[in-house]
This record gives structure tokens, C-alpha cells and sequence, in this order.
């Protein structure tokens, strides 16, 4: 896509049967690095507590870490729309809330548009952010948490998709009724994901159990690339910058030790 991504730019993919390409990002590096590659959406995802400073849970993350983040991957995004996730807290405190929480995520952190989790819980928070002008990238599917109140996984999350996919259809429609831009629907599977993608006139797009049945796709460019430690000896990335990154400083600290020049030094006076 040529210039800057719009909404209905995607929207228009999606009816000519386009396949809409989105990555989470967490820094102003990297989000050089993917708009460049051309991506459409660059998602600032509230999962940064965990992959990047080691929280415990994605819960722990707040609204202010959030819209620094947010101005860091803006500054280096100029072709992709830049959506924002909000944390958890100011949707479950009600729909005011939520809208602050929207309108700072937009005025202060730069993004186009807010990602809602769980929205299909909170379709007035959905109605409040979107009649304030602000795009609405809407969440809603198979989680632990839905799967708990069905009964615990004992399908498969696909499977469960399958069995509540009229339900999920529903959800699907009512957020498209409150004037959501897109959905993000995690854990779809064949059967449900494509029902929905039938459904709505607005994008579906998925990560987790998703597949070429939906609208698009979104994927963390730190499981993609392999850039966890934990990746160190995976071969089914895309790349692995876990394994580069210790092979260079393995031969990094080789150098310092055996009193070699080091690679890359800047002269001295400049900053390395």
C-alpha cells in the first residue's frame, strides 16, 4: 500500500480480498524497522510488561507506561496505522474511564486508534470511545478466561470457537453495531473465523489461533524474529536474534579480553 495506512483503506483490502499484515511492537527501533517492510497496522501491545521488562503478568502494566511506549513506537512509524492497547484497569472502572484512558492513549501517546481486550464485555465503553472520533480496534474470542466460563479447556480453543460459534458471531455483530474499525479475534479456528470474517462488513484480524481464513493477521515481531532469550535454540522463527545477539557478544567479550580492538568503535570523542 502506497503512503500512510488509513481505515478505510484496510476496509477496502478487505472487500477486495487483501490479506492485511499487522505486528506488535514495543520500541522506536523496531518500529522503524517494520515500517519500513511495509506492514499496514504496528500494534503497541500492552504484553511489553512481560516481553520487555519481565513482569509477571501482563496485568501489571499501566496506562502512564502505556502512553510512553505508545510516543516511542509513534516517532519511528510513518507508513502504518499505530493502534494502542489499553491496559487493564480503566475499561473495567467503567466507560468514563475508558475513555479517558482513550483520549491520553491518542492525544499524548500518538496513536490512531485503541485496542480494546475483551470488548465485547464493554459495547458502551466501545460506543463512548467511538463517538469521541477515536478508531476502535476491538478484541474478543477464545481466552482462558472465557474458556473458564464454559467449563475449562477441555476442547481445544478452536474446538470451543467451533461450539460457540454462533455466539461469537453475535459478539462479532454487536461490536460492529457499536462502531468498531476492526476486530481482533483471538483463538478463531477455521469454523468460527470464518463465519465471522462473513459476517461483518469491518476487518477481522487474529493472532493466537488464527489463520488465512480471517482478514489478516497480527504477530509479535519478538516471537517472530526470535529476539526472547528463550529462543536461543529455536529454529522455527522467522529469524533468530536471540542466537545472533549471544553469538555477538560471546565475541564481543572474546575481544575485550584478549585485548583486541573491538568491531564497530567509534572513533574516539563520537558515541558508540
Amino acid at each position: 500500500m502506497d503512503g500512510k495506512v488509513t481505515l478505510p483503506a484496510l476496509q477496502q483490502m478487505k472487500r477486495d480480498g487483501q490479506k492485511i499484515v499487522a505486528v506488535v511492537a514495543y520500541d522506536y527501533q523496531i518500529a522503524q524497522i517494520v515500517d519500513r517492510a511495509a506492514v499496514d497496522i504496528v500494534s503497541v501491545g500492552d504484553s511489553v510488561g512481560v516481553n520487555l521488562w519481565g513482569h509477571r503478568s501482563q496485568l501489571e502494566v499501566t496506562l502512564d507506561q502505556m502512553v510512553l511506549v505508545c510516543q516511542a513506537v509513534r516517532r519511528g512509524v510513518t507508513h502504518a496505522l499505530v493502534s494502542c492497547d489499553v491496559p487493564f484497569g480503566p475499561l473495567q472502572e467503567g466507560t468514563d474511564a475508558a475513555l479517558r484512558a482513550a483520549i491520553r492513549l491518542v492525544k499524548e501517546g500518538g496513536a490512531d486508534l485503541v485496542k480494546l481486550d475483551g470488548a465485547s464485555s464493554f459495547p458502551d465503553a466501545v460506543r463512548a470511545v467511538t463517538r469521541a472520533g477515536i478508531p476502535v480496534w476491538a478484541q474478543f474470542g477464545i481466552t482462558p478466561h472465557t474458556a473458564f466460563r464454559y467449563g475449562g479447556m477441555t476442547q481445544t480453543a478452536p474446538e470451543l470457537a467451533t461450539a460457540m460459534k454462533d455466539q461469537l458471531t453475535i459478539e462479532a455483530k454487536l461490536l460492529e453495531e457499536t462502531g468498531a474499525s476492526l476486530l481482533d479475534f483471538t483463538n478463531s479456528g477455521p469454523v468460527a473465523g470464518a463465519e465471522v470474517v462473513r459476517a461483518v462488513s469491518i476487518p477481522v484480524i487474529g493472532g493466537l489461533g488464527g489463520g488465512p481464513w480471517l482478514d489478516g493477521r497480527v504477530r509479535s515481531v519478538f516471537a517472530a524474529i526470535g529476539y526472547q532469550a528463550s529462543a536461543v535454540d529455536d529454529r522455527t522463527r522467522y529469524a533468530n536474534v536471540a542466537e545472533i545477539a549471544l553469538t555477538a557478544i560471546k565475541a564481543f567479550s572474546d575481544d575485550v579480553r584478549a585485548a583486541r580492538q573491538i568491531r564497530g568503535a567509534a572513533p574516539t570523542g563520537q558515541r558508540s
